[in-house]
């Protein structure tokens, strides 16, 4: 069939080129096949970590990170203050927490006296013939002893004289308030300060260049008269890190000092409350 004879199909037909497979993909070669031979092969754990890093943060879990990460913080704090409280215990000598251990045993038994003392007198009353004169008895006592406290009477007995010279003018009155605490602490049954009757409503300020003890100001030497055991009121003054070395710190002289006497004689007016009456009016 000569050209002439040729439709126009069939020679567009002949005009096309086949298709023409893609040609495979040529192996690496030189340095490239070489880098390729070196590479082991990925295993299922390399491609688990491959998928989990870098890690994706989503804004809830930067919340929640951050707060482990505050209280984390308090705990370290927390553990931190507690463990400088029980610095000077830890640094303490033998013979300190010697004497320490022995402040709490006195403690303990001046407990155990009150809680006996208690128990005896309720046995007097259950005992007594005439359960009326001694309830009345027991009733005055009490009532000498609840005057003692609340300073409306004088009190006399075995005790302590703390004197504090404050020459430099550092000592201020959340110091001597310790002071009053840690004897009430060791079982002082009554307290003046310069004249001043300590109660159980008794506060301390600052006043200029002295100090203020339920509003009457005072001046240094600031002396203590305190009623009660010298054996325990003595040391509980004098542990390490307390009320004696406080106030040495600040450059005071203390002077504390034991005596089978001591007088009490401060005295503060009987208040009548505004408003409670006892129920038998």
């Amino acid at each position: 069939m000569s050209d002439r004879d040729e439709t126009p199909t069939t020679r567009l037909r002949r005009e096309l080129p086949a298709e023409v497979p893609a040609a495979p993909a040529a192996p690496p070669t030189g340095a490239g096949r070489q880098q390729a031979e070196q590479q082991p092969a990925l295993t299922g754990r390399q491609r688990l970590v491959n998928g989990l890093w870098p890690p994706r943060v989503t804004r809830a879990q930067l919340i929640v990170a951050l707060l482990l990460f505050g209280l984390g913080f308090g705990l370290a704090v927390q553990v931190a203050s507690n463990s400088e409280g029980d610095g000077a215990l830890r640094g303490a000598r033998q013979e300190d927490l010697v004497r320490i251990l022995d402040e709490l045993d006195d403690r303990t038994q001046r407990l155990e006296e009150e809680k006996q003392g208690l128990e005896s007198q309720r046995t007097e009353l259950e005992n007594s013939s005439d359960q009326a004169e001694e309830a009345r008895r027991q009733t005055v006592e009490k009532e000498r002893q609840l005057g003692v406290l609340a300073g409306t009477v004088a009190a006399q007995g075995p005790g302590i004289t703390l004197t504090v010279e404050d020459t430099k003018g550092t000592v201020e009155a959340d110091m001597l308030l310790d002071a009053v605490q840690e004897l009430r602490a060791a079982g002082a049954e009554a307290i003046q300060v310069n004249g001043v009757r300590v109660v159980a409503g008794t506060y301390l300020t600052d006043s200029g260049d002295g100090v203020g003890v339920d509003g009457n100001k005072i001046d240094q030497p600031y002396r203590f008269k305190v009623i009660g055991k010298p054996q325990d009121l003595e040391p509980a003054l004098n542990i390490p890190g307390g009320v004696v070395q406080t106030l040495e710190k600040e450059q005071a002289t203390v002077v504390v000092e034991r005596a089978d006497k001591i007088i009490v004689d401060a005295l503060r007016a009987a208040e009548r409350p505004d408003y409670a009456r006892s129920s038998s009016q």
